[in-house]
């Protein structure tokens, strides 16, 4: 292996949202360092599984059916 192009690897903390940290290895920052997440695995709908609705705003998915509410793609 070359000398001097690989990072520098070195145990950081993350700390998640709820409180809870652990320690890793990373390039982020600097030896002994925290970082705070906004958004991890125990908070995110992505990974908890949480539903997401359409946000209709201004009635545009109403607007939409009814312009288009009619229109059939199969064959008559």
């Amino acid at each position: 292996m070359k000398s001097g192009i690989h990072p520098d690897y070195h145990f950081i903390t993350v700390q998640m949202t709820d409180g809870t940290s652990y320690q890793t290895r990373s390039t982020w920052g600097k030896d002994g360092d925290t970082l705070a997440l906004e958004i991890d695995p125990t908070a995110h709908p992505a990974w908890t599984g949480g539903r997401g609705g359409m946000l209709d705003s201004g009635g545009q998915v109403a607007r939409f059916n009814k312009r288009f509410g009619g229109l059939t793609l199969g064959k008559k």
